[in-house]
């Protein structure tokens, strides 16, 4: 036997060392964060996956259901996906407003408000469904290359992106900004698309392309809005408390109103107001209000910059 055929061990990598210095870790965050030893678990993204793919089924049965549904069946499927993936948000819901309130426990609170909330969004799901039809008719109108809506729904990220967002948006303006969260970096993940929760969103809304997109927290945008890839609606600056800290919760992203059109790579910033109607050309940069039916370029801006910062 040589010395490469010794069996390996813990000891090889120093294991137990390891294992105490994260330990140590732990607990140092833990007192920092004011938490105790045991904090109460944190909403599941892997479950949040499952229960997303179930609700999407549930929305769409025929489309992003079971392959083999016949009519007979539809109702079957709709009602026991939705009666398991409503008690599986349940569990993820209580998780959170047990987290937030410090007990580990089942705590009959946080049990009750998440009967209560899961109910709510419950109620809620056929107007998400006939919200989205709409971003569905929108996507296939505005894009030449669409051939059916049921392509849109099954291949476009920006549909996938929007699901999500309707569907954290109910959760978010519930009460459970975290699981919301979660739902919308799912959706981040696997689009590039970067919607915050709280963003509020018009009928009709189509992202083409999608990849770089970003929407936030207050951005607040009308109905039949169109953005392309790399669109940024964000904040200019960010206020801070006297201690430094900033500030959260305060208006800081833009609004745009309805049939406003912004072309790849925009970025508009603050709390301003792109007025009905409005085109925004490719890789602007907008720090002002504009009125309806502006059409902005790079060529404009660079003259408002050039004579004197108006608006910079």
């Amino acid at each position: 036997m040589t010395a490469y055929d010794l069996p390996l061990n813990a000891s090889n990598w120093g294991i137990d060392t390891l294992v105490s210095q994260l330990r140590a870790l732990r607990v140092q965050s833990l007192e920092i964060r004011q938490r105790r030893d045991k904090p109460p678990k944190l909403p599941s993204r892997r479950e949040l996956r499952i229960i997303l793919e179930s609700l999407s089924a549930v929305l769409f049965p025929n489309r992003l259901g079971l392959a083999d549904l016949n009519d007979e069946g539809i109702d079957y499927f709709v009602g026991h996906t939705l009666d398991t993936l409503l008690r599986d948000l349940y569990k993820q819901i209580r998780r959170e407003l047990q987290f937030m309130s410090g007990h580990e426990g089942i705590d009959a609170i946080a049990h009750q408000r998440a009967i209560e909330i899961t109910r709510e969004f419950a109620g809620q799901l056929p107007e998400i469904r006939t919200i989205l039809d709409t971003d569905i008719q929108a996507a296939f109108e505005g894009d030449p290359a669409a051939r059916t809506p049921d392509e849109v729904l099954v291949c476009y990220p920006g549909i996938t992106a929007i699901i999500h967002h309707r569907l954290a948006h109910v959760l978010y303006r519930l009460g459970v900004p975290m699981v919301a969260r979660l739902i919308s970096e799912l959706a981040h993940s696997a689009t590039g698309i970067d919607i915050h929760p709280g963003a509020q969103i018009g009928k009709s809304f189509f992202i083409d392309h999608g990849t770089g997109v970003v929407i936030g927290e207050t951005a607040i945008i009308g109905d039949h809005v169109r953005v392309y890839q790399a669109v940024t609606l964000g904040a200019k600056r960010f206020l801070k408390a006297e201690d430094g800290t900033l500030l959260k919760g305060n208006a800081r992203h833009p609004i745009v109103e309805d049939d406003v059109v912004i072309y790849a790579g925009a970025t508009i910033l603050g709390r301003i107001t792109i007025g009905r109607g409005s085109t925004i050309g490719g890789n602007v940069w907008l720090t002002h209000s504009v009125p309806p039916y502006s059409h902005i370029s790079q060529a404009s801006t660079r003259c408002e910059l050039f004579d004197g910062g108006a608006g910079i």
